[in-house]
């Protein structure tokens, strides 16, 4: 039996999961002050809807300034609160936001690439990177501390691009194994690394969920004759097989 759903081998987990996401969200909101718990909620409605949709209306891919701006207050509200880098993010020019994140959408499918220059922004590394490409493209998953750990063997967390890049190909695997079970249900990167941080969240505040639930790994299935069975009787069986054959 898997105890991590990276490791489910089946789609099923995988959607009931995904089906979780909000009212984990909401769960982990509610662990905060009441105030905070509306930000965060409004934000990330924000940011999974309303910010995809302006970008993708646009000629060509952009985030302006007071979008990057929110873009990092929701990171923060969502994750490790770090005020100063709010206060850093606005220190860029308008232009050179736009500018820049134009440049880093064109650079698409090269991540790599597209990682690197929005890095030269102030203020925004590679997780902060992510989220932006994110945010025009759900083909770069967001680089969330919660799905990071979702993933076995990855060890602490190193902010920096090799990580990101290892933690792709890890996404992109799974994504893999899913399109060929399920070819029809929409997965992409973005989707996988929900489900993932629904996870570690549900095995947080809510591990009876979690518990009621099974994620198995494949396995031979066996009938019920041949699960009581003991290694002795099933000696004299292969013996009567085998004498029968000769016979």
């Amino acid at each position: 039996m898997a105890t991590n759903l990276f490791e489910a081998s089946e789609v099923e987990p995988w959607k009931v999961t995904f089906q979780l996401y909000g009212k984990m969200l909401k769960l982990r909101a509610e662990k905060g002050k009441e105030d905070k718990a509306k930000k965060l909620l409004d934000l990330d409605n924000w940011f999974q809807n309303q910010l995809p949709q302006e970008i993708n209306k646009r000629s060509e891919k952009y985030i302006t300034l007071e979008e990057l701006t929110k873009l990092m207050e929701w990171k923060l509200t969502r994750g490790k609160f770090r005020p100063r880098l709010t206060q850093l993010v606005q220190t860029n020019t308008s232009e050179a936001v736009k500018e820049v994140t134009c440049n880093a959408f064109k650079c698409l499918p090269d991540v790599k690439l597209a990682i690197t220059e929005l890095t030269t922004l102030k203020a925004v590394g590679p997780a902060t990177a992510s989220a932006i490409l994110c945010a025009g493209c759900h083909q770069v998953p967001f680089m969330a501390d919660e799905a990071i750990q979702a993933i076995p063997g990855f060890g602490k967390i190193d902010y920096t691009l090799k990580f990101y890049l290892q933690y792709l190909d890890k996404i992109r695997s799974c994504l893999k194994n899913l399109l060929k079970k399920d070819p029809k249900g929409e997965w992409n990167e973005h989707k996988i690394e929900l489900c993932l941080w629904t996870h570690v969240v549900e095995q947080r505040y809510a591990p009876e969920m979690f518990n009621n639930r099974t994620l198995t790994k494949r396995k031979r299935t066996t009938t019920n004759d041949e699960s009581q069975e003991t290694p002795k009787k099933k000696k004299v069986k292969e013996k009567v097989l085998k004498h029968s054959k000769a016979t």
